[in-house]
C-alpha cells in the first residue's frame, strides 16, 4: 500500500472538525469600527460633539440671562442631535449596498441577520455614548453660563428626564436604522427620515387641527407625536400605549418587512 493511500483513509477516518464561527462581538466591534475608519464616517461622528459645543456657545451667547438651565442646553443640543443620530443609522446600514461592499460582508459572514443585528447594537451603542457625552457638554455649559451671567446654577432636569430625552433620540436613531434596512440606499433613506420628520408631522397636526376625530386619536397613529411626549417626561399609561401602537405602525412592521427583504435579496 502506497503512503498516499495511507494517508488518503488516514484522512478519511479522523472526523473534520468544524470551524468556530464568528462571536457576535467580533462582528460588533466590526461594525463599529466601519462606522470610524472613513473620513466621512468619522467627520459624521465628531459632528455629535462639535454640533454639542456650538449649540452650547449659542445658548450662552445669544439665550436670556433667565433662560440659561440645564434645560435649555439639553434642548440646544437636542436638535442636531435629531438629525445626526439618525443619518449614522442610515449610512451604517446602506454603506453595504452603496459602497458595493455588502458581497464581501455576506460572503465573509453569510447569517445576514448576524451582521443586521451588529449593526443594530453598533447604532445604538453610538447613540447611547452620543447622549451622554450631549448631557455632558450641555452641563458644562451650564456652569460657565451661570458664571457668565452671574446667575444661580439651575438643574431643572432631572435623571428620569434625561433617561426618556435618551430614550426619545435613540427611537429616532431606529427610525433611521429602520429606513436603511427597508430602502438599502443612502440617498433614498435619508430623504424618506426628513419626509418622515418634518411633512408627516405637519400634514399630522394640520388634520389633528382641522378634524376632531382625528385629534382624540392621534396618539394612535403618529409615532412621531407619541414619541415627542418623552422629551416632557414621563409618560402616562395611555401614553405608552399610545407609543407602542404607533411605533409597531411605523417601525416594527416596516423594519420586519425590511428585514425580509435583506434575507432574499441578490447582492450584487
Amino acid at each position: 500500500m502506497s503512503a498516499i493511500t495511507v494517508e488518503r483513509e488516514a484522512s478519511m477516518a479522523t472526523p473534520r472538525t468544524e470551524p468556530a464561527g464568528i462571536p457576535m462581538t467580533r462582528l460588533t466591534s466590526i461594525e463599529l469600527r466601519k462606522m470610524f475608519d472613513t473620513r466621512s464616517g468619522f467627520w459624521l461622528m465628531a459632528s455629535i460633539g462639535i454640533a454639542a459645543v456650538l449649540a452650547t456657545g449659542a445658548v450662552i451667547l445669544f439665550a436670556a440671562d433667565s433662560d440659561i438651565t440645564f434645560n435649555s442646553f439639553a434642548a440646544a443640543i437636542g436638535v442636531p442631535m435629531t438629525i445626526i443620530l439618525p443619518m449614522i443609522a442610515i449610512l451604517s446600514v446602506t454603506g453595504e449596498w452603496s459602497q458595493r461592499s455588502g458581497l464581501t460582508t455576506f460572503t465573509l459572514v453569510p447569517h445576514r441577520g448576524r451582521v443586521i443585528g451588529a449593526k443594530a447594537i453598533s447604532a445604538v451603542g453610538v447613540g447611547v455614548v452620543s447622549m451622554v457625552i450631549a448631557f455632558t457638554i450641555g452641563a458644562v455649559g451650564n456652569l460657565l453660563g451661570a458664571a457668565v451671567t452671574g446667575n444661580d446654577l439651575v438643574w431643572d432636569l432631572s435623571l428620569a428626564n434625561l433617561f426618556y430625552i435618551a430614550v426619545a433620540n435613540v427611537l429616532g436613531m431606529l427610525m433611521g436604522f429602520m429606513l436603511g434596512v427597508l430602502i438599502r440606499n443612502s440617498p433614498g433613506a435619508i430623504v424618506g427620515y426628513f419626509v418622515y420628520s418634518f411633512l408627516v408631522p405637519t400634514l399630522s397636526g394640520l388634520l389633528a387641527a382641522s378634524q376632531d376625530w382625528y385629534h382624540d386619536v392621534q396618539g394612535w397613529f403618529d409615532f412621531q407625536f407619541s414619541s415627542s411626549q418623552l422629551f416632557d417626561g414621563a409618560l402616562t399609561g395611555q401614553e405608552w400605549a399610545h407609543l407602542g401602537v404607533s411605533g409597531l405602525i411605523w417601525l416594527i412592521i416596516p423594519l420586519t418587512v425590511g428585514l425580509v427583504l435583506v434575507m432574499r435579496a441578490e447582492v450584487k
